[in-house]
């Protein structure tokens, strides 16, 4: 498999209340094209610092990361900023969709931010909505729709303006345990069937199971423990 994203040595501190608090300390990781990657850790362990590192929302003290074969820890803001807009796609817990806005209109939204033409925003939206197993729904807002409908909205938006990486952030958090295994297999099957590269947060240990690969972190380090 190609590999997607690499990181060397990444390390991330903050200072907080005057002490110096290392939220990653060295990680290196790796995630291939179509294949859906966990970072598995209790809160704390620098799982969410590490997903704003890869998605470029933060930069690290030291150590690169290649996405796609290009450092993007040397990219000044400006570059950096359109290399997001264009190549990575975001879910997060709280899905954070517009409730004034169908689930065609929140996908509509996104594809525009990204820069997608009129024509192609329509076409793609509905296509995705359709991948994610809502094209019954997608004229409904968010406050018609369920907890895990919301989520695949979020998706399909992450994914319509066909990212290298979609990174999401304790996807299944606020989830039953039914609804966030339909995430993970929906996760999965988008890989599978159209080649994206999901990494993914989770302090689920079971999620080890289903994922093609697992990084464990603890204290902000890679952690042998299962």
């Amino acid at each position: 498999m190609t590999e997607m994203i690499r990181t060397e040595s990444l390390i991330k501190t903050f200072n907080t209340g005057g002490n110096h608090v290392t939220a990653v300390g060295g990680v290196s990781i790796a995630a291939e094209r179509g294949r859906l990657t966990v970072l598995r850790g209790k809160s704390g362990s620098g799982k969410t610092t590490l997903i704003n590192l890869l998605g470029t929302l933060d930069r690290p003290d030291s150590g690169e990361i290649y996405i796609d074969g290009e450092d993007v820890t040397a990219f000044p803001e400006a570059r950096c900023e359109s290399f997001r807009r264009r190549n990575i796609g975001f879910v997060v817990q709280s899905v954070a969709l517009f409730g004034d806005m169908t689930a065609l209109e929140n996908v509509e939204f996104a594809m525009r931010v990204a820069g997608a033409g009129r024509k192609e925003r329509g076409k793609r939206a509905q296509e995705c909505l359709e991948m994610v197993g809502l094209a019954k729904r997608m004229r409904h807002v968010p406050q018609e729709l369920s907890g895990g409908e919301q989520q695949r909205v979020a998706i399909a938006r992450a994914i319509a303006h066909r990212p290298l990486i979609v990174l999401a952030d304790e996807p299944t958090a606020q989830l039953d345990t039914k609804m966030g295994l339909q995430i993970i297999k929906l996760f999965l099957d988008l890989a599978a069937d159209n080649g994206f590269t999901f990494i993914m947060s989770s302090h689920d240990p079971e999620i080890a199971d289903v994922a093609h690969k697992v990084y464990t972190l603890k204290d902000g380090e890679l952690s042998d423990e299962l």
